[in-house]
């Protein structure tokens, strides 16, 4: 990298516009932690929620996904039903650069209540909210905290730029705003 890894992120937040809006420092009193860390990022997530149902009995199909089997929720707690999930979305807004793959892990402190967070990893070139997905594992409900830490991002550069960015491909989570349901391209996408 050249720079040391925080001093780079803080270069490219800053700079390139990488994660907006961005935490320069760790918060870490009173909250689940967020902001800049020693080699990565402590993402936020919004107080938007898309809470998983069984009212209608239907099933989860990722190729013809029904919005009926979620329940939109705001607010500053989301109740995670027991052996459920929610998806969310972070607060930041991400520019991936073209040399860069950033893999996404969930915090300590939820991880030990039994909320498991899941990210795929954010392409070079992507650009766009991360849609998060946050399963309660336990047989309680669980309590997720709007605007505060809720994974933490670590970003792999390359030597090189990538032959194809995310965006060239044209993937179909590009330039997503709030949180993005299961999305299947169809003949002449």
């Amino acid at each position: 990298m050249g720079l040391k890894a925080d001093s780079w992120i803080r270069k490219m937040a800053l700079e390139e516009g990488m994660i907006e809006p961005f935490c320069e420092n760790l918060v870490a009193r009173g909250v689940v932690s967020y902001g800049l860390s020693s080699y990565g990022y402590d993402i936020r997530v919004s107080d938007e929620f898309k809470i998983f149902t069984n009212v209608n009995s239907t099933v989860i199909d990722p190729k013809d996904f029904d919005e009926a089997n979620v329940v939109d929720y705001k607010g500053d707690v989301c109740i995670v039903p027991p052996n459920s999930f929610a998806l969310a979305r972070t607060v930041e807004y991400f520019r991936m650069p073209k040399n860069t793959l950033a893999i996404c892990l969930g915090k300590s402190t939820y991880a030990r209540c039994g909320i498991i967070v899941n990210v795929t990893p954010f392409e070079p070139g992507f650009e766009g909210h991360i849609t998060i997905e946050i399963s309660n594992t336990t047989p309680l409900p669980a309590k997720i905290y709007a605007n505060e830490g809720i994974a933490q991002v670590l970003f792999l550069q390359g030597d090189e730029e990538c032959e194809t960015t995310y965006a060239q491909r044209k993937g179909k989570y590009q330039m997503q705003r709030g949180i993005t349901l299961p999305r299947i391209l169809k003949n002449g996408d």
